[in-house]
C-alpha cells in the first residue's frame, strides 16, 4: 500500500508530460511556430558574446573581419572573414594599425585584399547549423582549426542567416538558399575568388544550405567547385524529424513510432522539407566533375549517422546513368578501416569525358557528435 502513492504521482507525471507534448506537436502546425522550433533562429547560448566583436570569442585584433551581405530579395547577412593565422604572423603590423569599426567597407580592408589579390588563396565557405549565430560555440573553433592549419592560404568566410544574429528577416528553406547563393556570389563577384578556390561547408541544418546553393550554381549556371564537405549531414527534414531530439533531449516525433499514421501525417506537415538526397544526387548527376566527402559521428544523437550512409549510396547511384544496387555499390566501393576510430567508404566514377572525375569520399568516425567531428577533418 505504500507504494500507491507513488504509482499514482507516476501516473500523473506522465499523463502531463503526454499533455504538454500532445500541445506541443499541436503548435507546430502553426507555421511561425514550426519554424522557430526547426531554425531556433531565436535561441542563443552565448549572449555575453557580440559576434561584431570577434576577438570575445578568442580571435587576434581584427583576424575576423565582419561584414555585410546583400541578398537579391533585399536582405541583409552578417558575416565574417577569417584570416589564416600564418597569414596574420605575416602581416600582423598591418592588421593592428587598422580600426576594428564595422561600418568599414569590407573592400578596403587588409584582410580582404590579402584574399582577392592572391592568386593562390583558398576560401572555404561555411554554412553553420540551426540556432545561435557564426560566433556560437564550437563553431568558432571550427573557423580557427582551418585557418590555423599550415597553409597560409586558407580564408575562411560564413554567414549568419536571415534571421540569424544580426541579419534581417526570417528563415524560410528559401530565404536560407538565396542566402547561401547571395555568399557565394559575393566570393565570385566581390572577391573575385574563381570558383576551382572554393570549398563549400555545411555542417547539421547547413549541409541541406550547401547542397541546395550547390545544386543551383551546377544546373543554372554551370558553376562547379573545388568541393563539397557534409558535416552530419541528413537525407530529408520528415525523415531526421521522425528520430530527431533537440540537444539530444527533447524528441520531436519519435515517441509517435508507436502510431505510424499520426507521424507520417505530422511529417507531411512540414513546411521547409529540405530534400538533400535529391539534391545531392542532382548534383552528382550534373556536374563534370565533384569532390564529394560526407563526415558522421557515430556518437551523434541529435542525426544518426545513417543519414550520411542513405547520401552515400544516393549519390554513389547518381554517378550511373542506369542506377546501381545496394549491392553493386558495396561490391566496387573502396573501404578503408580506422581500427576502433571508425571507418571510410570511397567511391569514384568517370565522367563524361576522360579528364572528368566524380569523387564520394564518407568518413563516419566513432566519435565527435555533431561538433567535435568537424575538428577531425
Amino acid at each position: 500500500m505504500a507504494l500507491a502513492p507513488i504509482f499514482k504521482k507516476a501516473y500523473w507525471s506522465l499523463a502531463a508530460a503526454g499533455g504538454l507534448y500532445f500541445v506541443f506537436l499541436t503548435l507546430l502546425l502553426n507555421e511561425s511556430i514550426q519554424r522557430h522550433v526547426i531554425y531556433a533562429h531565436k535561441l542563443h547560448t552565448a549572449w555575453w558574446q557580440d559576434p561584431k566583436r570577434p576577438e570575445q570569442c578568442g580571435y587576434l585584433k581584427n583576424q575576423v573581419r565582419p561584414f555585410n551581405i546583400s541578398t537579391l530579395d533585399g536582405e541583409t547577412l552578417f558575416a565574417w572573414h577569417v584570416l589564416p593565422l600564418a597569414l596574420y604572423a605575416k602581416h600582423e603590423n598591418l592588421l593592428l594599425d587598422e580600426p576594428t569599426d564595422f561600418s568599414v567597407d569590407i573592400a578596403d580592408t587588409a584582410a580582404f585584399k590579402l584574399l582577392s589579390r592572391d592568386p593562390e588563396s583558398r576560401l572555404v565557405i561555411n554554412f553553420h547549423g540551426n540556432a545561435g549565430t557564426v560566433a556560437q560555440g564550437w563553431r568558432t573553433d571550427t573557423y580557427r582549426a582551418i585557418a590555423s592549419g599550415a597553409s597560409d592560404k586558407i580564408h575562411v568566410v560564413t554567414v549568419d542567416y536571415r534571421g540569424f544574429g544580426y541579419s534581417t528577416g526570417s528563415p524560410t528553406e528559401a530565404g536560407l538558399i538565396t542566402d547561401g547563393v547571395a555568399a557565394v556570389d559575393w566570393a565570385l563577384r566581390v572577391a573575385k575568388i574563381p570558383p576551382e578556390r572554393i570549398l563549400i561547408l555545411g555542417q547539421s541544418l547547413g549541409t541541406a544550405v550547401a547542397t541546395a546553393v550547390v545544386e543551383h550554381f551546377t544546373i543554372q549556371r554551370g558553376v562547379e567547385f573545388a568541393g563539397l564537405i557534409l558535416v552530419a549531414a541528413f537525407s530529408d527534414l520528415p525523415t531526421v524529424t521522425m528520430t530527431y531530439a533537440i540537444g539530444g533531449v527533447i524528441p520531436l516525433l519519435s515517441p509517435l513510432r508507436p502510431y505510424p499514421s499520426l507521424q507520417k501525417f505530422l511529417a507531411r506537415r512540414i513546411l521547409d522539407t529540405w530534400e538533400t538526397s535529391t539534391r545531392l544526387a542532382n548534383v552528382v548527376r550534373k556536374s563534370r566533375n565533384i569532390d564529394l566527402t560526407l563526415i558522421h559521428a557515430r556518437n551523434d544523437f541529435d542525426i544518426s549517422w545513417k543519414h550520411s550512409d542513405s547520401l552515400f549510396y544516393s549519390a554513389a547511384n547518381a554517378t550511373s546513368e542506369h542506377g546501381l544496387s545496394f549491392k553493386q555499390i558495396d561490391g566496387v566501393k573502396t573501404y578503408q578501416s580506422l581500427g576502433d576510430a571508425g571507418w571510410v567508404n570511397t567511391w569514384t566514377a568517370a565522367g563524361k569525358r576522360n579528364e572528368d572525375t566524380k569523387k564520394i569520399r564518407q568518413e563516419i568516425l566513432a566519435s565527435g557528435g555533431k561538433y567535435m567531428v568537424l575538428l577531425s577533418f
